[in-house]
């Protein structure tokens, strides 16, 4: 992509997170331009020992650290946390995920760095936020799936509790990260201060669940598990047919109508129970029943090509192979060439988004751990000027 469509270009960033959510706040920014320079520790950051493997160098690391340099530093050594604190003063924007207050202690804090360059946006991304009751605890994808909500409402209704299979709390929180980091972005190129960002996952995965907590808001009662099912339209969801099963949305009436002359199923068209989209909803348990009896007579692609005839949107229930294959990922150039840095080449899934009609080309190559210290450190050896503060505000180099 032409650096004229890079919106971030000029942006430099410093990461110290690990695992998914920071990164991929990165990556998103490195997708868009931004020059983001990853800090890790000795051991790296954990996600790269996590499987699958291709000749040691993990592909699920791969996937959100891509177009980024890797810049090893023990931040407890006082004088590499000196050369962290060089980085990010030549810097528009840190990004970290650590507890609220490991950064602090390693005297890597906003309190450090606000006084001293105003205009950095500073970046922290944590489970509870960085103050209030539950502040200072931890969290992963799951725990946080289960305390906001979210596993309330996955699953069939009398199973046992289960997380939604993508890690959606880590991507929503890191996505909300990006966005902010990139508006305040518009603020400092006006000459206005950056200022520190807080992104609790907690809130951020409520907010993504705006229907199920306008659902409460507006009855009283938390929503329940449906399956692949939705509360307010009918046929909803997925049905089994004689070779498997399919999703059908059928979330209207003129769409319902052709459901049931296409099926055929006129006389559902006269039940009481299926007169609205709310009345199918309320009684789509016996819907299901009624249409999977036509259902399990026919393979899906029979199903699939006669609803698809008829505008009635339809889908197989795709593995990732499938999603991957289908002719209009090709059309939307979504899988991409990635060579690893042990030369290995695999694959990826570039940025999904268009400019002007115009896929973005990413930089999908990850770092290899440490492959750029030395030289992104050979451009510290002018340091950028330093606000001069009390000693007393010198925070001490505390451990984690």
């Amino acid at each position: 992509m032409p650096i004229s469509l890079q919106p971030l270009h000029g942006v430099k960033v410093i990461e110290f997170c690990h695992v998914a959510a920071g990164p991929f706040c990165g990556m998103l920014l490195a997708d868009f331009g931004a020059e983001v320079v990853k800090v890790e520790p000795p051991e790296g950051d954990v996600m790269r020992q996590w499987p699958p493997l291709s000749q040691g160098f993990s592909e699920n690391f791969a996937s959100i650290n891509r177009g980024k340099q890797s810049v090893m530093l023990d931040l407890k050594n006082p004088e590499q946390r000196d050369l962290a604190r060089q980085l990010v003063l030549g810097a528009d924007v840190l990004i970290e995920n650590s507890r609220p207050g490991a950064m602090q202690r390693l005297g890597l804090g906003w309190d450090w760095f606000g006084p001293r360059k105003s205009s950095l946006i500073y970046c922290s991304i944590s489970a509870f936020g960085q103050d209030g009751p539950r502040g200072p605890e931890g969290g992963f994808d799951l725990t946080i799936q289960a305390s906001a909500g979210v596993m309330s409402v996955t699953g069939e209704p009398d199973g046992a509790p289960v997380k939604a299979g993508v890690p959606l709390v880590d991507f929503a929180s890191g996505l909300y990260a990006a966005y902010t980091i990139a508006a305040l972005l518009t603020r400092v190129r006006h000459g206005e201060p950056g200022g520190q960002v807080d992104i609790p996952m907690f809130s951020t995965t409520i907010a993504i669940s705006a229907l199920q907590t306008s659902e409460y808001f507006g009855t009283g009662r938390n929503p329940r598990k449906l399956g692949s099912a939705h509360p307010r339209n009918a046929p909803y969801q997925a049905y089994r047919a004689s070779d498997g099963w399919f999703a059908m949305a059928a979330g209207n009436n003129k769409l319902w109508q052709q459901v049931c002359q296409l099926t055929p199923a006129m006389e559902l068209l006269d039940d009481p129970r299926f007169a609205t989209p709310l009345l199918r909803a309320a009684n789509q348990a016996a819907l299901k029943v009624l249409l999977e009896e036509r259902f399990v007579h026919r393979p899906v692609q029979r199903w699939l090509d006669l609803y698809a005839s008829a505008g009635v949107p339809c889908a197989p229930i795709n593995g990732y192979a499938e999603a991957l294959a289908d002719p209009q990922a090709k059309h939307l150039q979504l899988v991409q060439p990635m060579q690893l840095p042990n030369g290995v080449s695999t694959q990826t899934v570039g940025c999904p988004v268009k400019i002007n009609g115009q896929v973005i080309n990413v930089n999908t190559r990850p770092p290899a751990l440490g492959e750029h210290t030395e030289r992104v450190l050979a451009n510290l050896q002018t340091p950028p000027p330093v606000v001069a503060l009390a000693a007393d505000n010198e925070p001490k180099g505390e451990t984690r």
